[in-house]
């Protein structure tokens, strides 16, 4: 090392006189362009890297800036000085001259004018003088010597006057100028000396600095940088030295030197001691990464784990906040990233509704206590109500600090709406067994009711106030049936006489029963479709389902509004009803009511068609008319479905069955029937003494020979015993382990052919199956009247309705 640095030494020294000589023929041949050429060349080549041309250009740069800066602030300061003179000179001109021109003018002396101006125009920096006169005349004088110019000039106008009478008077103008040319010119022949000079003494400055700290800096950091590039831990060299001459006091590089070496001393203790260390460390990381692979084992079981497991894994911190939760709950519609960094009461959905429980369990996060099966309610991605459960297990730092919980979730959605529609269904069925029981006891009271009050009635013809009693009466049972009526339609245990119906005939016919029950203030629209199917149906209770829902919307638009009544064919495939359990296929005969009304809140949607749930004010509704709408739909084999929103009304939709029918019946208005008479013999077998009197009663009145019995055994020991009669009329429901329907087939086992007219209050599954009577069975619901009961009895004797 010590070598290369007197090599480099002797290069220097070795260089130095030729590019001395150089330099001092360049001098001496200033302006010999090849040797100018030559030494740039040389000086290029030298300092193309390194600091030498960073120096040597903010030297130039620094020099030229000055240089020009001074060089500028000289020139301005002769051209004021230049200029100043010249404008002193035509100040003269104007004080020495006007007096003479303006005597010359006055006497139009253009030759003395002209002696005048060529004096003027000997002056210095004079181009051109002029002359003007100023008269009301033809051809005023004007006399001009010189060459006028447009670029660098300094003009001046001065009036020319004379007295008259003592009055001075402008008679003319004398123009001048003087040109700058030659000021310029003179500048510019002064800048290039300037800077010419400036220039020599830039360079040959800067190359004397770039000399000197070649020699003494850049050199030794050449030396420097090779010793530290080729500097060899395991093969160290000798201590770096560099080949100068010796100082009075150690200077900056000696400095360098020594700290260098010190930290070359420095490294090789290091390097000893890191050696061992990475002996050391090798044998750490190998210990490091069997840790680790049995790390990423573990991680990646837990990950196959979680992602295969039924329920999600989560982990929360000391706040209770999320800090992850497994990819898995993204299968039960969670948004698993969209939890990270809030509270499990902040995604609940019920903590208003049980704010107890809640209370309860953030209690027991905050005293850190494990947790098994507590369950919330929350909402998944798409909004949905679902069900969790959820454990977990508090986490502790070694040094016992709380880190936070871990566990697992479960969603218990299907398994809760599994409950729910399983509750739902028994619900159901304790509602129509009740039904059922209430209807058959209040039918039978019922029937005696009606029967009573037409005779009541008749009785009372001539007395209009009590005649008006007896209506109330029979209007308050009129409607008692109707509610009787409702309630076994919606448990499904109304009995159903259906038959092939053209839709669109009986929805215009019912759409004309709704005006007066609307009023004037509810507008009715039909849109029928023009091939409608005929559909199999009961008509009358499709028309009362029709006018359930018509009330329904009318009460809907307080205001007014319009009802549309819509009909149109519909193929369905799992469309779901009313009922997430409703999914109907095939072809049906779609009937839409639809209001304009003020729409069912969405938390009440889907109690709508349960019983007794109703919006209306207390003694306004039974709750009763969507329920029957759903029961009869259902039980006709199709099934309802609705949609609403606030503030953009309601639409009901009926799907009924097609008929596969041709020739769908039409359905005719209902005229009131008159009671008709007969003679023959009627066994009526009725368990309520009451009923079982009432009917005796009507059948006698109506010219009927009847015998009577309580229950299945009374009536066949009459049959037994050869009591004679021409129809059987009995009750369905009776006590004494027989019903009617296995009475009526004992009974013509004894006596092929009889005639049997069965009555009842609520019908099972005797003589209805799948909601619809029985081929060949003749029934008469409770309660009715004597011209429906008369009507019947010749319906089944004769064949035929009675005349």
């Amino acid at each position: 090392m010590g070598n290369s640095g007197n090599e480099d030494s002797k290069r220097s020294r070795a260089v130095a006189p030729a590019a001395a000589k150089q330099d001092l023929s360049g001098i001496g041949a200033a302006f010999a362009p090849a040797m100018i050429g030559a030494l740039l060349s040389r000086i290029f080549n030298w300092s193309r890297s390194g600091v030498g041309p960073r120096l040597l250009a903010a030297v130039l740069l620094f020099s030229s800036v000055v240089t020009l800066v001074l060089t500028a602030l000289q020139l301005y300061l002769d051209y004021n000085r230049e200029v100043g003179v010249i404008e002193t000179r035509l100040d003269e001109i104007g004080r020495s001259t006007t007096g003479s021109l303006g005597e010359s003018l006055w006497n139009l002396d253009q030759n003395q004018l002209r002696l005048l101006l060529d004096g003027i125009l000997r002056l210095p920096d004079i181009r051109a003088a002029e002359v003007r006169e100023i008269a009301d005349r033809p051809n005023p004088i004007r006399v001009a010597v010189g060459e006028p110019n447009t670029r660098s000039i300094v003009t001046r106008d001065y009036p020319l006057t004379t007295t008259m009478q003592g009055a001075v008077r402008t008679i003319g103008v004398l123009h001048v100028e003087a040109t700058l040319s030659e000021v310029y010119q003179q500048l510019m022949n002064r800048a290039l000396i300037i800077l010419a000079s400036q220039a020599a003494k830039t360079f040959l400055v800067s190359l004397f600095i770039i000399y000197m700290f070649h020699l003494l800096v850049t050199r030794h950091l050449v030396a420097i940088a090779d010793f530290v590039s080729k500097y060899n831990l395991a093969r160290p060299p000798p201590a770096l030295h560099l080949e100068r001459r010796p100082t009075y006091d150690p200077d900056e590089l000696d400095k360098v030197v020594v700290a260098f070496n010190a930290m070359c001393a420095n490294l090789e203790r290091a390097y000893d001691e890191l050696r061992e260390a990475n002996a050391n460390l090798e044998r750490d990381l190998k210990i490091r990464r069997s840790a680790e692979e049995d790390a990423r084992a573990s991680e990646q079981r837990f990950r196959d784990y979680a992602e295969t497991a039924s329920d999600w894994f989560w982990e929360t911190g000391p706040d209770h906040r999320f800090t992850y939760i497994s990819e898995r709950a993204g299968a039960f519609g969670m948004a698993h990233k969209a939890l990270i960094g809030k509270r499990r009461i902040d995604a609940a959905f019920d903590r208003d509704a049980e704010p107890e429980k809640w209370r309860a369990h953030v209690a027991m996060l905050d005293r850190h206590e494990p947790f098994r099966k507590f369950e919330y309610r929350g909402r998944d991605a798409s909004g949905r109500v679902r069900h969790f459960s959820v454990n977990g297990q508090p986490v502790f730092a070694s040094d016992g600090r709380f880190m936070g919980y871990r566990g697992s979730a479960t969603d218990l959605t299907a398994q809760h709406e599994t409950e729910e529609r399983l509750r739902q269904s028994q619900k159901m069925d304790a509602i129509g067994q009740l039904t059922g029981g209430v209807a058959h006891d209040f039918n039978n009271v019922l029937t005696v009711i009606t029967g009573t009050i037409e005779i009541i009635q008749e009785g009372l013809a001539d007395r209009p106030q009590f005649a008006a009693i007896a209506q109330l009466i029979d209007d308050a049972a009129t409607r008692g049936a109707e509610i009787t009526s409702q309630l076994l339609t919606f448990a499904r245990r109304q009995p159903l006489e259906p038959r092939e119906i053209d839709v669109n005939a009986l929805v215009l016919e019912t759409a004309k029963l709704l005006k007066p029950i609307l009023g004037e203030h509810v507008e009715i629209v039909t849109r029928l479709a023009d091939d409608a199917w005929s559909a199999m149906v009961d008509p009358s209770q499709l028309s009362s389902a029709i006018v359930n829902l018509a009330v329904n919307a009318r009460d809907a638009m307080p205001g007014g509004g319009r009802l549309t009544l819509e009909t149109a064919n519909r193929e369905l495939d799992g469309t779901e009803g009313a009922d997430e359990g409703d999914v109907v296929r095939g072809a049906f005969v779609m009937v839409a009511v639809s209001d304009t009304g003020h729409g069912i809140p969405a938390d009440i949607r889907e109690r709508v068609f349960e019983p007794f749930f109703t919006t209306k004010g207390v003694g306004r509704g039974t709750g009763l008319g969507l329920s029957m709408v759903y029961g009869f739909a259902r039980q006709t084999g199709g099934t309802v479905a609705i949609e609403s929103e606030e503030g953009r009304g309601t639409v009901v939709r009926l799907f009924l069955p097609r008929s596969e029918g041709e020739a769908p019946a039409r359905t005719a208005p209902v005229h009131a029937l008159a009671a008709a008479r007969g003679h023959e013999t009627i066994l009526v077998v009725e368990d309520d003494p009451l009923v079982q009197g009432y009917v005796i009663a009507q059948l006698g009145s109506l010219g009927y020979r009847t015998l009577a019995a309580g229950d299945g055994a009374s009536a066949l020991a009459l049959v037994d015993q050869g009591a004679k009669f021409d129809l059987l009329f009995t009750d369905i429901i009776m006590p004494g382990g027989m019903n009617g329907r296995e009475l009526a087939e004992a009974v013509r086992l004894r006596r092929p052919g009889v005639k049997v007219l069965y009555t009842s209050g609520y019908t099972d599954d005797t003589i209805v199956h799948e909601g619809h009577l029985d081929p060949g069975v003749a029934l008469l619901q409770k309660p009715y009247r004597k011209s429906e009961l008369s009507e019947k009895i010749r319906e089944v004797l004769a064949g035929e309705p009675a005349a």
